[in-house]
């Protein structure tokens, strides 16, 4: 099985190394840096750590970072693609264990969840995103009869036939993304399954800043409604139309 590593990049050059160090040495893989337009030498560094990168010259989002990244993962022929943030805030060492449900053969998609062991205030995640986490979660598993702990991790291993089956060039450039494609892996009825992870908050982990958190859930809420009324076959959605084909 060929998996490549995918680390969305953006002025992580401090974290850098001590991620990539922490990744189990008996794991076979390949890596792509996808950089957002950082500003310190994190290109530089990925580059003499002999990692392939892909420059975005201005920041093109969360989303739009993901998008290149799963359109090369596609394009290598690569079997499994796993996003792995370069700022140490999600465990290395868990590589393996996140991707064994797909190895066996038992999942489609494998999300870290923060949420499963109960410790994510713990790690030091911050009370006001705990509690906007568990509302959210809330409503996109009523809108999507789904059962799952947490749709807002940034640990995620894709199975590269599952996203070949859904539309994600269609969803958003933001950190919208990560909740819109759970909505499309929903809907091609491919086989999610979570493991759990610690929570990790430090000075140098990415973080949705206080003022976009609130956006981000303001587009979650439109992304529940928009669901409904396309289940409802009041609104077509190119996001979504794709299921009425199987």
């Amino acid at each position: 099985m060929k998996v490549l590593i995918y680390m969305p990049t953006y002025n992580t050059s401090k974290t850098l190394v001590q991620t990539i160090s922490k990744i189990p040495k008996n794991l076979d893989c390949e890596y792509i840096v996808v950089d957002n337009g950082s500003k310190d030498n994190s290109v530089q560094l990925a580059k003499s750590l002999g990692l392939r990168v892909i420059r975005h010259y201005h920041n093109r989002g969360y989303g739009g970072s993901q998008k290149t990244a799963y359109i090369y993962a596609i394009g290598s022929k690569a079997d499994v693609v796993v996003m792995l943030h370069s700022d140490d805030q999600y465990d290395p060492t868990l590589l393996n264990q996140i991707l064994k449900p797909i190895k066996d053969d038992e999942a489609d998609v494998v999300f870290g969840s923060r949420i499963l062991g109960a410790k994510a205030l713990e790690g030091g995640m911050p009370r006001y995103k705990y509690v906007s986490n568990r509302f959210l979660t809330r409503l996109e598993n009523s809108a999507l009869g789904t059962n799952i702990s947490e749709f807002h991790s940034g640990y995620r291993a894709f199975r590269i036939k599952a996203l070949e089956k859904i539309p994600f060039l269609f969803n958003s450039d933001s950190w919208l993304f990560d909740s819109e494609i759970i909505f499309q892996l929903v809907l091609a009825r491919l086989r999610i399954k979570e493991i759990s992870i610690p929570t990790k908050y430090h000075a140098t982990a990415s973080s949705i800043p206080f003022f976009e958190s609130i956006i981000y859930g303001l587009g979650v809420l439109k992304l529940i409604i928009r669901f409904y009324l396309y289940r409802l076959g009041i609104l077509k959605s190119k996001q979504f139309i794709f299921s009425a084909r199987g």
